[in-house]
Parts: C-alpha cells; sequence; structure tokens
C-alpha cells in the first residue's frame, strides 16, 4: 500500500481550493436564488428562510417557458445537424490519403481560426434576404455551420487512431463505404460522439450575442436573452435574476450529467490517439 506523503497532502489541499473557487459562484447563484426579496443581507450570509417564490415569479414575468423551448428548438436541432456532417465529413478526411483530402482538412479548419464577427454583417444580410429574421431557424442555420469545423477536427483526431480493421473486414464481406461508415464505424465513435454533442450544446446553449442578433425585435428569444431581459426590467430585485439564471443552466447540466462517463471516456481516447 501506499504511503500517505506530503505531497499527497498537498494535492488534496489544492484539490480542495480549487473545488471552493469553482463552487462559491454556484453557492452564491443558490443562495440568492431562494432568498425573499425583502432580505437584503451580505449575498454571501446563507439565507436562514428559503423560498421558490423566486422561480415562479421569473418563470411567469420573464416568459421562460417559450425560452426554453426555443432553446432546447435550437439546441437540439444544431447539434444533430453539426454531429451529421462533421462525422460524414471527417470519414473521408481521416481515410482518403490523397493530396486534396489534407488540402480539404486545412480549408476547413480556417473555421477555427477566422472570427464569425467579421462577418456578422454579411451574415447578418443573408438572414433577413432568406426572411429568417425572427425565426430560430436563422440560429439553426449559422451554428450548423459554425460548429462543424471545431467538430471535424474532433471526429477526424479520434478516427485516425481508430484501427481499420473492423471496416476493412466489412469491405471485404461486400459492405458498401457508407454501410461500413453507418454500420462499422460509427457505432465506435460513441466517445467522440457523446463528447462534441455536449460541447457543441454547451457553446450553443450559452451563446447570448447570435440570438440577440438575429431575433432581436421579435417576440422570440433564447434563455440567455431572456435572463438578460431581467437585469433592465428588474434591476433591483436580483432574486428574480439568479432565479432565472438557475432555471437555465438546469438543462444543459442535466444532460452533462447524464453523458459525463461517456464524456470523460472520450477525452481518455483523444488523449491516448
Amino acid at each position: 500500500m501506499k504511503r500517505y506523503r506530503r505531497r499527497t497532502f498537498g494535492l488534496e489541499l489544492v484539490m480542495i481550493a480549487v473545488a471552493l473557487v469553482v463552487g462559491f459562484p454556484l453557492y452564491v447563484l443558490v443562495n440568492l436564488a431562494v432568498r425573499a426579496p425583502s432580505d437584503t443581507s451580505s449575498p454571501l450570509r446563507p439565507t436562514t428562510s428559503p423560498t421558490l417564490d423566486n422561480f415562479t415569479q421569473a418563470w411567469q414575468q420573464g416568459g421562460l417557458g417559450g425560452a426554453l423551448a426555443n432553446s432546447v428548438l435550437v439546441t437540439a436541432c444544431s447539434v444533430v445537424i453539426v454531429l451529421a456532417l462533421s462525422a460524414f465529413a471527417a470519414y473521408p478526411l481521416a481515410r482518403v490519403t490523397a493530396r486534396w483530402s489534407r488540402g480539404m482538412f486545412l480549408l476547413i479548419m480556417l473555421g477555427l481560426v477566422v472570427p464569425f464577427q467579421l462577418a456578422s454583417l454579411p451574415l447578418y444580410q443573408t438572414m433577413r434576404d432568406l426572411d429568417l429574421l425572427g425565426s430560430p431557424w436563422a440560429l439553426i442555420l449559422f451554428y450548423s455551420g459554425h460548429q462543424v469545423p471545431f467538430t471535424t477536427f474532433l471526429y477526424v483526431g479520434f478516427l485516425r487512431a481508430l484501427p481499420r480493421d473492423f471496416e476493412e473486414a466489412a469491405l471485404i464481406d461486400g459492405c458498401t463505404p457508407l454501410r461500413g461508415f453507418l454500420h462499422v464505424v460509427f457505432p465506435m465513435l460513441r466517445p467522440i460522439t457523446v463528447t462534441a454533442l455536449v460541447l457543441n450544446a454547451v457553446a450553443v446553449w450559452n451563446d447570448f450575442f447570435t440570438p440577440l442578433l438575429y431575433l432581436s425585435g421579435s417576440a422570440q428569444q433564447t434563455m440567455p436573452v431572456a435572463v438578460a431581459g431581467f437585469v433592465g426590467q428588474y434591476i433591483t430585485d436580483w432574486n428574480l435574476v439568479f432565479a432565472a439564471l438557475a432555471i437555465s443552466i438546469v438543462p444543459i447540466l442535466a444532460v452533462y450529467f447524464a453523458l459525463q462517463r461517456s464524456i470523460i471516456n472520450g477525452f481518455a481516447g483523444g488523449l491516448k490517439g
């Protein structure tokens, strides 16, 4: 058995310190979300009489029901499209050794270094010409293109470390490349698929600038925009703001915790590759 040494004690202290730093904002969030508006004491002091009325008021006054539905629609559709496009694009990029494959991969990777803010005005005009402004489908179309380079990069790295034995055996048995990818290769991509799913879902769910740009002036809104609306309208009632924030993070946290083991396996597989 390994002895308990000073180094182990020091590592434990570091982990405890990191946990406190990460947990402090969460404590303040929950503490103020369940605090009555009449309690004006320090945010650091634990709430003695917690209440759930703030969540009810935030849900009703901020129209969080519609915002939540829009966020779920945009996130789900965008992630499904991004995963499908990236997986199909990454397979030939990782398996084909021709010169065009490397050039195409570098072209797609340019999407990681070019800031989308440079194209904000042309994209806005394009959405306007397509009559998509004020519609969640404008966000779905935007995210479906914006997230593909990063996701393709993840898939290509994982595929290059994946043995070809199973897919070659399937091709020898008469399976077409498309069926071989769908029935043999793609199931083996489950760890990186789950990792890409969560990373893209978090990015899309938490985005504020794009929904504010494309949904401005309409009744449609996503959760980040709906939460931001409390700051101007209820500037003195921070309890509603924090209650709305708590509601907004619950769905994405639920997805993360449900897929936590697969996410860890995906990162571990990528590091081994």
